[in-house]
């Protein structure tokens, strides 16, 4: 928040944020699963200490996601040529949200696979 802003004004900032993450092919992609994902909850009635694990593992996905649209789109500012450091940071950041989405692989396995009756 800057020094003389409002909670009014910094929350006009997040939401435009939000906004602008909302235009990222990605980050639609990534909301789009987690609505699916929230559906079949419904679908198969999971428990609410599994909606609470599924809204988290849902959340860290998107989180990652827009942290790694924020660098990628940094980087490109800082170095808008090929660089092979800015390459690899871009790497790494892409893995944040690779990171999420296997542990919310994980939660998902464990949430659905008895509740399909898959095991």
């Amino acid at each position: 928040m800057r020094p003389n802003q409002s909670v009014f004004q910094a929350s006009r900032v997040a939401l435009r944020g939000m906004l602008i993450l909302f235009q990222e092919r990605a980050f639609r992609i990534q909301l789009l699963i987690g609505f699916l994902i929230t559906l079949l909850g419904f679908y198969v009635e999971i428990e609410p200490w599994q909606w609470a694990i599924q809204t988290l593992s849902i959340g860290l996905v998107l989180m990652a996601e827009g942290v790694n649209t924020t660098i990628e789109r940094f980087a490109d500012i800082v170095e808008p040529n090929f660089d092979p450091k800015i390459g690899r940071i871009k790497d790494m950041s892409a893995g944040f949200v690779a990171i999420a989405v296997i542990i919310s692989l994980v939660v998902a396995t464990v949430i659905y696979v008895p509740k399909l009756g898959l095991v």
